[in-house]
């Protein structure tokens, strides 16, 4: 071919070379040593049942979400859920109480260094109608203003089955936020028992009925000497 001929030939396009693909480097976890890969991770969650239901949602309902979230990153992922266990009215930061019960093993090692508590004396339930004030074993129970009037209203009527309608027309009225219905009175009562700790089943349930209060040996009312209004 002539330089003439290259002239007049129309010129085609030169297609640009592919540009190298890049093989993204992962970044790495700080906390893994080398010599060793990562093959997934644990996310503890500080939770429980009643901050959940005060939220409107469930244990259930937020690890599907979790678990949706996680199939919308990364399709190809696996996950188990584990849910930690501790006994009712345990105490502690709900975080500590998962990590420990879930083997963490920092978690662990941080508790095996806590100084031993020494054995708390028993000295059984005060409840102080006067102060509105209820004291287990010589500590403060955390009872809101509601749960008292709750554990009052079941104490002054000792012996008898209180309905959940009862209870609900006789401690909430219409200027209250919220007034519960008698399926989420069993969600105040629940958390009234889970603050009494140990001592629980002074509240007790009848079941189909209601709530009621039954004295036992070791616990203790108080009153003032003018007997209060809601007694009768």
């Amino acid at each position: 071919m002539s330089i003439a001929s290259l002239d007049r030939a129309p010129l085609s396009p030169v297609a640009p070379a592919p540009a190298a693909t890049a093989t993204p480097t992962p970044r790495r976890l700080q906390a893994v040593p080398t010599g060793t890969e990562a093959r997934g991770f644990a996310l503890y969650v500080g939770l429980d049942e009643f901050k959940a239901l005060d939220s409107g949602t469930d244990l259930s309902a937020v690890v599907e979400q979790l678990k949706s979230l996680l199939t919308q990153l990364v399709p190809s992922a696996e996950s188990y859920a584990a849910v930690a266990l501790a006994p009712v009215g345990a105490g502690g930061r709900d975080l500590e109480v998962v990590r420990l019960a879930l083997q963490d093993p920092a978690a662990l090692a941080r508790h095996r260094q806590a100084p031993e508590e020494p054995e708390k004396v028993r000295t059984g339930v005060v409840i102080d109608i006067s102060r509105k004030r209820v004291a287990l074993d010589g500590d403060t129970a955390p009872l809101t203003y509601k749960e008292f009037e709750l554990l009052q209203y079941l104490v002054l009527r000792e012996g008898r089955t209180i309905d959940r309608a009862e209870l609900i027309s006789s401690l909430w009225s219409a200027a209250d936020d919220e007034i519960p219905n008698e399926r989420t009175i069993d969600v105040h009562v629940r958390r009234l028992r889970a603050k009494l700790g140990d001592y629980e089943d002074i509240v007790r349930t009848v079941r189909g009925v209601g709530y009621r209060f039954d004295r036992h040996a070791d616990v203790q009312i108080r009153q003032a000497t003018t007997p209060s209004p809601d007694f009768f």
